[in-house]
């Protein structure tokens, strides 16, 4: 099976905190994902490329802050954080990495 390069422009990487890990405890798994991408691509990217059954995508967008940078104003970047339940009896490891 080959894995399309889309799927990894969607989920950017693993979400590694105090909150992602209580998350885990519960079998969800936290990625941060694309501003734009939906809630199906991010279902069918985590399914393709951990070999999973998702049950559930919740997803948060946070806004970048404005912020001063060497005394001339800026923003952060938004940030898009995906919560992905996994059907009971799956698991994903974050700490090997994609």
């Amino acid at each position: 099976m080959s894995v399309k390069p889309e799927l990894y422009d969607v989920i950017r990487k693993p979400i590694i905190t105090e909150k992602a890990t209580m998350a885990s405890e519960a079998g969800a798994v936290v990625f941060e994902v694309g501003v734009d991408t939906t809630k199906p691509q991010i279902k069918e990217a985590v399914e393709a490329l951990f070999n999973v059954k998702v049950k559930a995508v919740n997803t948060v967008l946070t806004k970048g802050k404005v912020k001063r940078f060497r005394g001339r104003p800026g923003k952060r970047r938004d940030v898009k954080k995906a919560y992905v339940t996994l059907v009971e009896g799956n698991t994903i490891d974050v700490t090997t990495g994609l």
